[in-house]
């Protein structure tokens, strides 16, 4: 997979860009606030429909217009492929591929595979339990349209659940209604939890060998799927847990509180770990998302680093930048010394200054 350029029109702070990209190494400099995450926000929006910022479409159009569009022309298996997204303040987002409008947003997932790479995710470690779920089910949702359809009608149940649980305070007569949404919830929520333990497994075949690579060997690394219930107890406890569910308003049963806990050598990183071990996890943990879409998409995902490089060691930069290999690589950065006299190759290099960008080769 290769992206080949990107055109944006009023998106954030860019009233027109056209931005043709090498099929390497890309690096994207400038000083800070002049644009460059919204570059790879553009792209991650082009492949997931989504901010990696949670933002909203209104958040993303240009202050002065009602609409923003993102073209992005891709090379997937020797073939060009092209990609209109419509973003509007108060209305659904419309998609088209080859010029062909998506009845649905989720219908785009799984054309374009990238992994983004920001600082934040350094914390995903010690971070909420949602934080791992989000890494878990953005990964998912990209490789596997199953679990997508059946986390979107999972998470759109319990949105009604949780609006019936609070109509109950107010009448009772509601509550016969709860069986009608239970049977669903189960259904679909024991499918995810199967998922997720075989995307544990998936997991672990790969960030063991990677993780013991960044660590220099010292440390052994497994990822545990703790599920907030069992496929077999999901049923049972839902039912014993009703009435703390009315009281409270909300469903505390099911996937939707699921985590994943990190060991290195026994040990819970979360809870025990240093800093920098957490780092190292979650660097392993990214690494692992890269080989994971070689592996189940048969296919090479376009990674973005987000300023990455400037909250890694020297250790940990090597590591990262050795593996990325073939793989299409947009980088953002503040300037160019990350690379000078760095061992690692570059192919092409933007200057980005108060929404303008500039190739400098």
């Amino acid at each position: 997979m290769i992206i080949k350029s990107l055109e944006l029109q009023n998106y954030r702070n860019y009233k027109e860009l056209h931005i043709d990209f090498n099929n390497g190494v890309n690096i994207l400099y400038g000083e800070n606030a002049q644009g460059k995450t919204n570059i790879l926000e553009a792209i991650n929006v082009s492949a997931t429909t989504e901010s990696h910022k949670g933002s909203k479409d209104r958040d993303i159009v240009n202050f002065d217009s009602e609409e923003a569009h993102i073209k992005t022309i891709l090379d997937k298996d020797g073939l060009e492929r092209r990609v209109d997204m419509h973003l509007r303040k108060g209305k659904s987002k419309g998609i088209a591929v080859d010029k062909v409008r998506l009845k649905k947003s989720v219908e785009l997932l799984g054309l374009l595979n990238v992994v983004f790479f920001s600082p934040e995710d350094l914390s995903i470690i010690k971070n909420s339990p949602a934080e791992r779920r989000k890494f878990a089910d953005t990964e998912l949702c990209q490789l596997d349209k199953i679990y997508l359809y059946n986390l979107n009608n999972y998470n759109k149940i319990i949105n009604q659940r949780n609006k019936l649980l609070k109509d109950i305070a107010f009448n009772q007569d509601f509550r016969e209604m709860l069986k009608i949404y239970d049977t669903q919830l189960i259904s679909y929520g024991i499918k995810i939890i199967e998922r997720r333990r075989v995307f544990a497994d998936q997991l672990n075949a790969i960030i063991r060998d990677i993780h013991e690579d960044l660590s220099g060997k010292r440390e052994e690394l497994k990822v545990e799927y703790a599920p907030n219930v069992t496929e077999e107890e999901f049923e049972s406890k839902l039912k014993s847990t009703v009435e703390k569910d009315i009281r409270l308003k909300m469903t505390g049963i099911g996937p939707h509180r699921d985590d994943f806990v990190f060991f290195s050598n026994g040990i819970d990183v979360r809870v025990f770990g240093s800093q920098g071990q957490q780092r190292t996890v979650a660097l392993s943990l990214k690494l692992s998302e890269i080989e994971m879409v070689k592996q189940i998409a048969k296919d090479n995902p376009v990674l973005l680093l987000d300023d990455v490089l400037s909250e890694l060691d020297r250790n940990r930069q090597d590591h990262l930048l050795n593996r990325i290999g073939n793989i299409q690589t947009i980088i953002t950065c503040t300037g160019l010394d990350d690379f000078v006299g760095h061992r690692f190759a570059y192919d092409k290099v933007f200057r980005v200054s108060d929404g303008t960008v500039t190739s400098e080769n």
